[in-house]
């Protein structure tokens, strides 16, 4: 009987009268037609003539069994796919001649015109009556090969993804050995090819990182988050030098749970890391002598003052301020002033220890932080080598240079316990070695914070004092040889109402060094002009008004306009205002300077230098600024008589001046003797105690009006 003649079976089984058989058959019927696919008996002949299919012929191919079975409409044959058809029947046909099963895939037409890929299984058996025929099932696996393909599709874009991208891709074990690696990665890590990398770097712990500790840690990332983030490590590549690389990688698991291996990528970073440290060096350090700036001072003094904490130790903070750079750097140009703050840096950082540190706070002023000192002997000794060393006559450029210093200490933790108000005390001590003759070593002490304490007050006062209209103007007039006035000099005075009278000595500075120069000249210059509008003529000419501008004024690019502004805003027309200025003003950008000179030229002012004779450069001014007027400074005019150079001296400033076509004016002029000298040399105008005090813009005109404008 046929394994698959169903029909046959049944009927056999009621001939018999035997239930046990036609359960049997009835339990195989529905098996074989609920099969996913399609059971077979066909003949071995050209067609594969159907002698049985099963229910699943109509899902499979969208033909019923009937159409199918003896190829009464179709034949197996003809659903084949064309191009398959040889290859089918060559391997059915080897199969059979070997005696063994067959087992293939191929293509399919359904009824709708659809392909589908079938696979299908089978052999060689002999019905009842001893006819070889073939038994099989057809399964429709097109969804299978799909997904086959897919994944096929996606693990070569994988691989080619892997091989050839730029950055580095691994697998790796938790043990340490990379189990596969790309291109690019062996490129990374110095080696020709990934077998390479993975032959030979088989201990990533102590193989590769600089730092072993940090594979431990990339393996405490893993087991905490299953993952790692742009973790950098410095690594070693195979011929020893060393690169930066960032890895991003995951924990790769079975769906069960068990660690398969990490799986990541790896970039080099080492352009990256060399350029933040560029830009953080650039951040810390000082641009023109490499030394720590004010940011990494403060952060080496905050670490010098923990340690000095633990160990019960202290610290000493010194600013230096150095005498006299800025003449240097005005006589010879920043260039050699530059040269010269180098050397100084290259010669302090030679001698201090190298747990100390040396910054550049700025300017011509550097900070030390000095360790681990025992007491303020240990430390007034250093200091008095480092006065030496800074006072050593350097050759630069040809030249032999010499500076002093001013240096100002505050000790840790007597003198402060944090690094603002150390900073601030040893600042307070160096001015107090400058007012001391300069050159020399100074300790804070609580006076000297007194002293900052009432400069703080005093520029609270003043602040107040310039809204409230506690500033007022004098004037001290300025006469020619017959003495007649011709000029007067505009004077701050400030009277507080319970301080009484300030000197400007005292709030000249304090305006300057907290921003408030403009707002005191802006009320100067506004009164001053308010007086000037009412002065009488003298011979038929207007007499001068000389306002003073501190060269804090000049870093102002509306310097110009503001003074040209104010005096429109009072009636005063820049002819008749001399503007009086220090060398000072050239020390620190002469070309901003001399732009700014040029502009109040530009407008009609007249420009005046304040003190001459007093500065190495003075000549230079002389010869490069639009300058009218000279000011012969008043220690020439007062040891005149006294001593024979500063007679000399003067006497050359006015022949100077008188041949360059300037004004020369001496101020100071206290007695006869002096005025005559003076007019005997061939000043033109005069100033002085002589013939008139600072007065008030009234008692000014009272006088003008009283005397004919004569003194």
């Amino acid at each position: 009987m046929n394994r698959l003649d169903l029909p046959a079976v049944r009927e056999a089984a009621l001939d018999a009268h035997e239930p046990i058989y036609l359960d049997e058959a009835r339990i195989l019927d529905t098996l074989v037609h609920n099969l996913d696919g399609m059971a077979y008996r066909c003949l071995d002949d050209d067609q594969w003539s159907m002698l049985f299919v099963s229910q699943g012929c109509s899902d499979l191919t969208g033909h019923t069994p009937r159409e199918l079975v003896r190829g009464s409409q179709v034949t197996w044959e003809s659903l084949t796919h064309p191009e398959d058809r040889v290859r089918v029947r060559a391997q059915i046909r080897q199969a059979l001649t070997e005696g063994r099963r067959y087992q293939l895939q191929y293509r399919i037409v359904t009824r709708d015109g659809h392909i589908k890929w079938v696979q299908e299984r089978g052999a060689s058996v002999r019905d009842e009556t001893g006819r070889p025929v073939m038994e099989g099932f057809v399964q429709d696996v097109s969804d299978q090969l799909r997904t086959l393909e897919a994944l096929r599709e996606a693990e070569y874009r994988y691989r080619q993804i892997f091989e050839h991208a730029s950055e580095g891709m691994f697998q790796s074990s938790r043990e340490g050995r990379y189990l596969a690696a790309n291109q690019a990665l062996a490129r990374m890590y110095g080696y020709g090819s990934p077998e390479q990398l993975i032959a030979d770097l088989s201990d990533i712990q102590h193989r590769l990182y600089v730092d072993e500790s940090r594979r431990e840690a990339f393996i405490r990332l893993m087991e905490a988050e299953g993952k790692v983030t742009q973790f950098e490590s410095e690594v070693l590549r195979r011929d020893g030098t060393r690169i930066w690389i960032s890895e991003s990688a995951r924990a790769v698991r079975s769906p069960s749970g068990e660690f398969i291996c990490y799986e990541g990528t790896v970039q080099d970073i080492t352009e990256r890391r060399g350029y933040e440290a560029r830009l953080q060096r650039q951040a810390n350090h000082d641009q023109l002598t490499g030394l720590p700036n004010r940011n990494l001072l403060r952060e080496r003094l905050l670490q010098a003052m923990h340690q000095a904490e633990r160990i019960g130790g202290q610290v000493a903070v010194v600013f230096i301020d150095l005498d006299n750079f800025k003449f240097i750097n005005d006589a010879l140009g920043h260039a050699a002033g530059d040269a010269l703050l180098v050397e100084l840096s290259r010669r302090l950082s030679r001698h201090l220890r190298g747990t100390d540190t040396v910054a550049r706070q700025g300017g011509d002023e550097f900070v030390l932080v000095l360790n681990d000192h025992a007491n303020v002997a240990s430390v007034t000794a250093l200091l008095d080598r480092v006065v030496e060393l800074i006072a050593k006559p350097m050759e630069l450029g040809g030249r032999t240079l010499q500076v002093g210093a001013s240096l100002g200490v505050s000790l840790f933790p007597r003198d402060g316990r944090d690094v603002d108000t150390l900073l601030q005390h040893a600042d307070a001590a160096m001015y107090a070695a400058k007012d001391r003759g300069r050159n020399n070593v100074q300790f804070f002490t609580p006076e000297l914070n007194r002293v900052a304490s009432e400069r703080m007050h005093l520029e609270a006062a003043m602040r107040l004092g310039l809204e409230q209209g506690e500033f007022s103007v004098h004037f001290q007039p300025q006469v020619d040889a017959q003495r007649r006035v011709v000029g007067a000099e505009a004077l701050a005075r400030w009277h507080h109402p319970r301080l009484g009278p300030i000197s400007p000595d005292r709030f000249i500075p304090i305006a300057e060094e907290s921003g408030l120069i403009l707002a005191l000249t802006e009320t100067i210059t506004l009164q001053a002009c308010a007086a000037a509008r009412d002065w009488p003529e003298v011979d038929g000419r207007p007499i001068r008004l000389a306002i003073n501008l501190s060269p804090k004024l000049f870093i102002d690019p509306h310097l110009v306009a503001r003074i040209t502004g104010w005096l429109r805003q009072e009636g005063i027309q820049p002819q008749r205002v001399e503007l009086e200025i220090t060398e000072s003003v050239f020390l620190d950008d002469p070309q901003r300077a001399l732009r700014t000179l040029k502009a109040f030229k530009e407008k009609g002012f007249h420009l005046a230098m304040d003190d001459f004779g007093t500065g190495y450069s003075s000549l230079s001014y002389l010869r490069h600024f639009p300058l009218d007027t000279i000011k012969i400074d008043r220690s020439l005019v007062t040891d005149l008589e006294a001593q024979r150079d500063a007679a000399m001296i003067a006497r050359a400033v006015v022949s100077l001046g008188l041949s360059l076509g300037k004004s020369v004016v001496a101020e100071g002029v206290e007695h006869e003797s002096q005025f005559s000298a003076l007019r005997e040399h061939g000043c033109t105008v005069f100033q002085g105690y002589l013939f008139s005090r600072p007065v008030t813009a009234a008692d000014l005109l009272r006088r003008l009006g009283e005397g004919a404008g004569a003194l």
